[in-house]
């Protein structure tokens, strides 16, 4: 073997440099993450592998031609399905097919909740122009405060694609620390009294038709309040008619689990090629997560703060935490407030009225996502 055939084995070693090495450790912690303490791991897990595939010197991966047109394997993934915003479309009519709105429905006040909640969006928003980001990057950092994955992938994407791998890294482990995060907000900004507040639940199911309608009327209402919403919350709200229709469960069960399953993993791992070090390891990044952990404090206490507002109207009967759990990191938000309320007192469950705000939520945050699109597309 001659001089030149073994510089060229050894390209890539020559290639790789300590930012590189640094960022495949990153890629390497997301996957210990994903399976040592189980945070998120159907999506950090693929996240990290593309991290670390992304990092990699002179494998092409990335590779573009001359006209800017994907020829790599990574690059050729982003183009087909996050330039183009397909696998968040997909993943929501999985989510749609997972999701019961059947307590939302029965206590459609909650939904009040979900809209409160999406305050951290904008206060985040504020928040970040005033450390230098422009009105495209601070509005996509924002959107972290959605609580809601393909949401923040949805608008960073369109609107600053060079922070879609930050913004959607902090999304994911935000959402998976939310039984970290949540509590002590709440317990900070309410009494013994208010968290033991016990919720009675009478069940008032809704009819059949109503479960079918609600998608149909909530896709039409929000594409005509928010017409950028549309591709997500139709995507959304088609999974949960497929759910609730009662006449194609094969299309329910394959968007619960094969269709969500598959596009999770791509989503995953294209999201992971964007974490690049040239663009990941920048002061900004370090901002982005921080500010993200900001959106949803905010997000928490302006719900619980709503949430006191309402109890105090109710004549003390609505328990405060429920506005606390109007994000859309469902179920696990609504699972906090539980478990919160039967600590204060064990004859207390909350579980039902929970779900009802964090379901509400999921709404709100595509909405959220939607108004910001209308707001500021290019």
């Amino acid at each position: 073997m001659n001089l030149f055939s073994l510089s060229k084995l050894l390209e890539g070693f020559s290639s790789l440099t300590w930012q590189a090495v640094v960022m495949i450790l990153v890629g390497g912690v997301l996957i210990w993450l994903a399976i040592s303490k189980e945070y998120e791991p159907l999506l950090l897990l693929p996240i990290g592998l593309g991290c670390i595939l992304a990092n990699l010197p002179a494998t092409g991966m990335l590779d573009r031609d001359s006209t800017g047109k994907a020829i790599g394997l990574l690059s050729v993934l982003y183009d087909f399905g996050i330039a183009n915003e397909l696998f968040p479309s997909l993943i929501f009519i999985g989510i749609g097919a997972m999701t019961d709105f059947g307590p939302l429905l029965e206590n459609p006040l909650y939904a009040l909740f979900g809209a409160v909640a999406q305050f951290g969006i904008f206060g985040t928003t504020i928040i970040a122009t005033l450390f230098g980001f422009n009105i495209y990057e601070a509005a996509s950092i924002g959107i972290i405060g959605a609580a809601d994955g393909p949401t923040s992938i949805f608008v960073a994407s369109a609107l600053a694609p060079r922070l879609v791998g930050p913004i959607t890294v902090a999304a994911y482990s935000y959402m998976s620390l939310v039984p970290i995060i949540q509590p002590p907000v709440m317990k900070l900004l309410t009494t013994h009294e208010e968290r033991a507040t016990r919720m009675p639940y009478t069940t008032r199911p809704a009819s059949k038709l109503t479960r079918i309608l609600f998608p149909i009327i909530v896709t039409m209402v929000c594409a005509l309040i928010a017409p950028k919403s549309t591709a997500l919350i139709g995507m959304l709200m088609f999974g949960n008619l497929a759910r609730e229709a009662g006449v194609v469960e094969r299309i329910s069960k394959t968007a619960q689990n094969e269709l969500t399953n598959i596009v999770t993993t791509f989503l995953g791992i294209t999201i992971g090629s964007t974490m690049v070090a040239a663009d990941f390891l920048t002061p900004a990044t370090l901002l982005i997560i921080v500010m993200g952990l900001v959106a949803f404090i905010l997000d928490t206490a302006a719900g619980v703060l709503v949430g006191k507002l309402a109890y105090l109207v109710s004549g003390k009967k609505i328990n405060p935490l429920l506005g606390g759990c109007g994000i859309s990191a469902f179920p696990m938000s609504a699972r906090v407030v539980q478990r919160l309320g039967h600590d204060e007192d064990h004859n207390n469950f909350l579980l039902m009225h929970a779900m009802a705000s964090n379901t509400s939520g999921q709404i709100a945050s595509v909405m959220a996502g939607g108004v910001i699109l209308a707001l500021l597309s290019h």
